[in-house]
């Protein structure tokens, strides 16, 4: 069915940004020329018009190409199953930021969880059942062990999270940074934007003087 992008509300906590950029003007384009090809995918709201599901980025280049409404799927569903289906229709998406991968599967995980999902995060495999986490990372492409590694970057303060966006900071640093409590982790925040660069050997020390409580 048509809709109206105006009843057409952003899902709430959505972890993947929606960019204007060159793509967004390829879309946005085609969109002007073909239409809309793939419906969105939105449930009812309850203060009104629909919450999308997927279908963020079309709605946002349909707005840019002047097209008022859009084709979609209106599904009713509970918010635990709209979290899942919202997480697998984007974590694929190309140039998807560290960031937005690990607020996805945190997400995932919690609403499996609640939904009753057996969710051990240091268990690989138990009686021939995938845990939650392999089956979060089959819909991304990545192992339990990753998926875990994605979801720790959830435990860093925003500014370090941003330096892994913008790889002024690895992937396995950040990892390793979020097991350090957020306090500190502001202080090695200042001094990588003070250096430049913060070397792995110093983070494995500083996490062996913590836990040997010698830091001061």
């Amino acid at each position: 069915m048509m809709l109206p992008v105006s009843e057409l509300h952003d899902f709430p906590g959505h972890p993947f940004r929606v960019r204007d950029d060159e793509e967004m003007e390829k879309l946005a384009e085609s969109i002007t020329q073909h239409g809309v090809l793939m419906p969105g995918l939105v449930r009812p709201r309850a203060a009104g018009g629909y919450e999308i599901v997927a279908g963020h980025r079309r709605k946002f280049a349909s707005m840019k190409a002047g097209i008022r409404e859009m084709p979609v799927i209106v599904r009713d569903m509970d918010d635990d199953t709209a979290v899942i289906l919202m997480v697998d229709s984007n974590v694929q998406r190309e140039n998807v930021l560290p960031s937005e991968k690990a607020r996805a599967y945190k997400m995932k995980l919690d609403a499996m969880k609640r939904q009753g999902e057996r969710t051990d995060l240091t268990s690989r495999q138990l009686g021939g059942k995938l845990d939650s986490t392999a089956i979060i990372g089959e819909s991304g492409g990545d192992s339990a062990r990753q998926v875990q590694r994605y979801i720790r970057l959830t435990e860093l303060i925003p500014e370090l999270l941003d330096m892994v966006d913008n790889k002024k900071l690895t992937f396995t640093v950040g990892v390793d940074i979020s097991y350090i409590d957020k306090e500190i982790q502001k202080w090695i925040y200042e001094y990588i934007k003070d250096t430049g660069f913060i070397k792995p050997q110093q983070i494995t020390a500083l996490r062996n003087q913590l836990n040997e409580g010698a830091v001061n």
